[in-house]
């Protein structure tokens, strides 16, 4: 256990960071799944800047890596393209 004032602070801070970056995750995975599930090509293109935009914000936080989040928007619009 930790023994300073600013080294428990710093756990408290790191287990909320982790719950929200990890809630924040989840639910761009989700999105993900609703967009690749969709049929119809205009439900895809309304959605599509939505889920782009949450991949965006989650690289930008470093929560996943810039080239995986463009992979997945790549993906995206490709399969958003064939529809």
């Amino acid at each position: 256990m930790a023994n300073h004032k600013s080294a428990l602070k710093r756990i408290r801070s790191n287990e909320a960071k982790h719950l929200r970056n990890k809630y924040q995750h989840k639910t761009t995975r989700n999105a993900i799944k609703n967009l690749r599930s969709l049929e119809e090509k205009k439900e895809a293109e309304a959605l599509l800047p939505k889920v782009v935009s949450m991949v965006d914000k989650l690289a930008k936080k470093n929560i996943i890596h810039k080239n995986k989040a463009a992979n997945i928007k790549s993906n995206l619009n490709a399969h958003v393209a064939s529809l």
